[in-house]
């Protein structure tokens, strides 16, 4: 064989492998599924909260917090410097109000991804923690919520080797939480485009806490949401490409073990978790091709998923929504309160909507 006719081959070789891996990759973003409607009552879009959405969640008493404007890699996003806002459910009024940050902060590089809250038992201080993406790094922010003036006291910045992708928290004490890296490269390039395509389950979930950080959990395609039961005992993962959630039981040093996954048919992000039921409500994307080739005339839909009784043999999944994206586009959070549904997105509006 010649070195033309080698050349040939290389390329030809390569060509398939490339054409098998987009296949692949169409299949695992769900690229042919086509959305039916299945529209809530009475939703109206959010104020203020027009630059994404990207987590939601909700303290006992409906005091709910949002993270908004993050500029992700791949994803639309505005020059909007990212935001804090609380939206108080118990109020008439459903207004996201945006927290004031300390002037020691630096809100210019401010980037929020994933939030959590803990509550300390002993005082009742709120404690607010940030997945932050200054120049699409990864820290975490800790904040304390001073409810009487809507601001946050920034308290420190935690940076580690193993936080190097994080997309998602879930505080588990004053200094400690899980945490879950979505990708293995750290290089924008090789996340976005290679890692993709290569479709490995190289994704992890970290436990930090000042005298001990260690990835307790492996095997994820892209490890997206994490949440924690009401209980304590387990946590939640979502594996955004392969379309299922896992259970995940704690142990005394803090590892965790695999209990099962439940299948979700789609794309889904964060998790928030009914404190008094236990259900799941899910954040999707029906469609992720469409996000990742973002097209305005053929916008990415949104889902809403609940799952229902996840430790039981026959865990009930249901769809509660579903938009074709000429509503609401990229959902990625969904949580509930006092017969209200809130849906968050990653770069386009907020809904609030009647639960049926």
């Amino acid at each position: 064989m010649g070195k033309l006719g080698f050349i040939s081959l290389v390329i030809a070789a390569f060509s398939a492998l490339l054409g098998e891996r987009i296949v692949n990759l169409r299949k695992r973003t769900l690229a042919s599924r086509e959305l039916v409607q299945n529209h809530l009552p009475n939703c109206v879009a959010l104020k203020n909260l027009d630059y994404g959405s990207e987590d939601i969640t909700i303290l006992g008493d409906g005091l709910a917090f949002i993270s908004a404007g993050l500029k992700y890699p791949g994803m639309p996003s505005s020059d909007v410097t990212g935001k804090i806002f609380s939206l108080d459910l118990q109020d008439s009024r459903i207004k996201p109000v945006e927290l004031r940050m300390p002037r020691n902060f630096d809100l210019e590089s401010f980037n929020p991804h994933g939030i959590s809250v803990y509550t300390d038992p002993s005082d009742d201080t709120i404690y607010l923690f940030v997945v932050n993406h200054p120049q699409h790094k990864s820290q975490v922010e800790v904040f304390r919520f001073v409810e009487d003036d809507h601001s946050l006291v920034h308290l420190k910045t935690i940076k580690h080797e193993l936080l190097y992708s994080v997309n998602d928290i879930v505080a588990v004490g004053v200094d400690s939480f899980y945490a879950t890296n979505d990708h293995y490269f750290t290089h924008e390039i090789f996340k976005s485009l290679v890692e993709p395509l290569l479709a490995q389950p190289w994704a992890n979930v970290v436990y930090y806490s000042p005298k001990d950080v260690k990835i307790v959990s492996e095997g994820y395609y892209f490890a997206n949401g994490i949440n924690i039961s009401p209980d304590k005992r387990h946590i939640y993962v979502a594996d955004l490409f392969d379309h299922n959630v896992h259970v995940l039981e704690r142990k005394e040093d803090n590892t965790l073990t695999t209990v099962k996954s439940v299948a979700v048919g789609s794309l889904c992000d964060n998790i928030e978790v009914d404190p008094e039921t236990g259900d799941l409500w899910l954040g999707c994307h029906p469609n992720g091709w469409k996000a990742f080739m973002f097209d305005p005339k053929d916008p990415p839909g949104s889902e809403v998923i609940r799952i229902q009784k996840i430790h039981s043999d026959q865990p009930v999944v249901t769809q509660v929504y579903a938009d074709n994206g000429h509503v609401i586009m990229g959902s990625s959070v969904a949580a509930t309160y006092g017969g209200k549904l809130l849906i968050g997105s990653v770069f386009h509006k907020a809904l609030v909507c009647d639960l049926k």
